[in-house]
């Protein structure tokens, strides 16, 4: 999984490829790496094919963490197979998707 970081208005992290068990470590890490001005920090799942049960953790941790610092998280184009992931676990209702 490729993931580029860009600080714009908002935090956007651009995830390309599978978020699964191997790669949610990358991006646990990426977003621990972050100094976090921006109010709003964004996922974009634009190019994202695919994300396992691990994903979904780091996801949910991600939304915990800016959850306590007072900021929020988005999640940004996400495609029908991700969007099915979402439904079925119930963080459809959970995350802010725009």
């Amino acid at each position: 999984m490729e993931i580029v970081v860009k600080h714009e208005i908002e935090l956007i992290f651009e995830l390309k490829g599978r978020l699964d068990t191997q790669t949610s470590v990358e991006l646990d890490k990426s977003f621990k790496e972050q100094t976090i001005n921006e109010h709003v920090v964004v996922l974009d799942f634009k190019e994202l094919e695919y994300i396992s049960s691990a994903g979904l953790r780091v996801i949910l941790a991600i939304k915990k963490s800016l959850d306590s610092m007072s900021k929020t998280l988005e999640i940004h184009n996400i495609n029908d197979v991700v969007r099915e992931v979402f439904a079925v676990t119930g963080f459809i209702n959970v995350l802010n998707i725009k």
